[in-house]
């Protein structure tokens, strides 16, 4: 089975989150035709491939789920024989009743919540909505301090079985959490430690450019998003570079989407199927024995001891 991660032109979006560097911003109406042209492209050309091949994920910059034209692919690719499974990043902020259409054992979701942007109550009864329509998906948040209050009363709200993923905030730094805080998240997701300091990945074994491609609006493919080196184009009738186990070129891989499909992680055997969604095959949250509802407070500089030493 191939991987394929579709990153189309859009790069619009309906939040204005402060720690994305896409927020608010609006394609006019020439980009949203092209991008509509060019995705239309990419589900015809799925449908002339063998059944039972591809395992999809929709990565756009911006939301996808508030453009008909995603959600009408999805609802498409989602009762192909040639599609095993078809996942979508979105923030949820449409209503996934559209869903309906689609068949749910092939289509999941990879959902992400701003509490700044909505609130928890509303965002729930979205997350309520894809588990009455038996909907495959995840649930994250991005690890900013502030959230931390939010975090833990989403993971107390939401079912046992539902995985709540934490993206590590770098912004300020790698030192930015206290031993404390990280405990703290790792109790919440059990692959956080991966995701705020995955191992060095330059050599590393990866499987991108074998079973994973990323896929761009023009056809234009590459091994992976982090990698800039072009590899061929779907649309032609073969590879410059032929499928082949390749080494990661790059000194670090922070983004869940690249060290996913190293083979030397943990995912790809905790995930399987559900690698593209970020969904393991099996989970359950239990919150333990000395759950807090948020982690020690780092010491503040007032409270620090100062040695002055004479030289």
């Amino acid at each position: 089975m191939l991987s394929l991660l579709y990153r189309g032109r859009l790069a619009s979006c309906n939040y204005d989150c402060p720690y994305c560097p896409f927020a608010k911003r609006k394609d006019d109406r020439a980009t949203l035709k092209q991008d509509a042209a060019e995705l239309a492209r990419f589900v015809d050309w799925l449908r002339g491939q063998p059944e039972g091949r591809f395992n999809l994920l929709f990565t756009p910059w911006g939301e996808a789920l508030t453009r008909r034209h995603y959600r009408d692919a999805i609802i498409t690719l989602s009762h192909w024989p040639q599609v095993a499974r078809v996942a979508v990043q979105t923030n949820l902020s449409n209503s996934p009743q559209w869903l309906a259409a689609a068949n749910p054992d092939r289509v999941s979701l990879w959902c992400s919540f701003h509490p700044e942007e909505t609130p928890r109550a509303g965002f729930l009864q979205r997350v309520q909505q894809l588990q009455a329509l038996g909907v495959r998906h995840s649930i994250g948040m991005v690890g900013i301090r502030r959230f931390f209050g939010e975090m833990a009363a989403l993971r107390q709200q939401l079912p046992p079985g539902t995985y709540l993923w934490i993206n590590a905030y770098h912004d300020e730094g790698r030192r930015y959490y206290s031993a404390a805080e990280l405990a703290w998240l790792g109790q919440i997701d059990p692959w956080f430690a991966l995701n705020h300091q995955a191992p060095p990945s330059l050599g590393a074994p990866c499987v991108t450019g074998e079973r994973v491609l990323s896929v761009d609006g023009n056809g234009d493919i590459r091994r992976c998003h982090f990698v800039p080196a072009v590899l061929g184009n779907l649309y032609q009738p073969a590879l410059a570079n032929p499928l082949q186990t390749r080494a990661c070129p790059n000194r670090r891989c922070d983004c869940y989407i690249g060290h996913a499909h190293r083979p030397d992680l943990p995912f790809q055997q905790a995930f399987g199927l559900g690698t593209l969604g970020r969904i393991p095959e099996v989970f359950h949250w239990q919150a333990p024995a000395d759950w807090q509802p948020a982690p020690p407070a780092p010491p503040s500089p007032s409270s620090r001891v100062i040695r002055l030493v004479a030289y």
